[in-house]
């Protein structure tokens, strides 16, 4: 059964589904707008029905050891702030929300391919969809100075994902297979996008000057293959940076960054 679902807003969207009977949604806390009164809400630990919430790992070196602890806890922690939603006789209402000012987007999973999204991504799903986490935490992960934690969606059915500001749709074929991104800028992709972090030039004086002048810190993310590609134009790192200045509590020099100092 697929969702009914309407994308509403502007500059900071709402996701409003409507529930047949019997049908499920599971959301993120902290996302939830509203409801009918026939809309019953109840906390689940645990993935949803059909296999979901099972921990993968997307590059790396293998399932053990602390890798596979930090997998296991991570997903664990992401499960237990799911929020499933039903409805009880008739049909129902319920509205979404991310958290920052900006888009949202319903992705229609068709069981072909997988779709890795951001760790706050997520916003909701229908019941039919698994949802899993996906850890990079191997050689590219390393050689990019990070490692880094992906929400990783299968199954059938439609994924609803929030971003900041404008999301900006790409596919890195169309550009010679590949992209650099600010590593805060990747809101999803499609299975089949090869997914990594490198340093912005060398640990030597031009790449320090790049990374303090810049703005962009020492990383970016890779992005390559032939698949989709959502953005968002804004970083929570920017708006945060933003917020803090506008408070007077973070005074940059001309250099910025590295060299910034917080007012006592």
């Amino acid at each position: 059964m697929t969702l009914q679902q309407e994308i509403v807003g502007n500059a900071m969207q709402m996701a409003v589904v409507s529930l047949q009977p019997g049908q499920t949604v599971y959301c993120e806390a902290g996302k939830f707008l509203f409801k009918t009164t026939n809309v019953t809400m109840e906390t689940r630990l645990g993935g949803p029905s059909g296999g979901g919430g099972q921990q993968s790992q997307s590059g790396g070196s293998g399932s053990g050891g602390m890798g596979g602890l930090l997998r296991q806890a991570m997903g664990t922690a992401m499960q237990a702030g799911q929020r499933a939603v039903t409805t009880q006789g008739g049909e129902g209402t319920v509205g979404f929300a991310g958290v920052l000012p900006g888009e949202m987007r319903a992705l229609e999973l068709d069981g072909t391919r997988a779709w890795f999204a951001e760790k706050d991504a997520f916003v909701a799903a229908e019941s039919t969809v698994d949802f899993g986490i996906a850890f990079q935490g191997g050689r590219t992960g390393r050689s990019g100075g990070e490692g880094f934690v992906l929400e990783k969606f299968t199954g059938r059915g439609t994924v609803i994902i929030a971003g900041a500001g404008n999301f900006i749709d790409l596919n890195p074929a169309d550009f010679g297979g590949r992209v650099e991104v600010d590593t805060g800028c990747v809101v999803a992709f499609e299975e089949g996008i090869q997914y990594g972090v490198q340093r912005v030039g060398g640990l030597n004086r031009q790449g320090v000057m790049n990374a303090v002048f810049g703005g962009e810190g020492l990383s970016l993310a890779t992005l390559e293959g032939n698949g989709r590609v959502i953005l968002q134009s804004l970083t929570i790192e920017s708006l945060a940076n933003a917020l803090r200045k506008a408070q007077g509590g973070d005074k940059q020099g001309p250099t910025g960054g590295l060299f910034s100092t917080n007012a006592q």
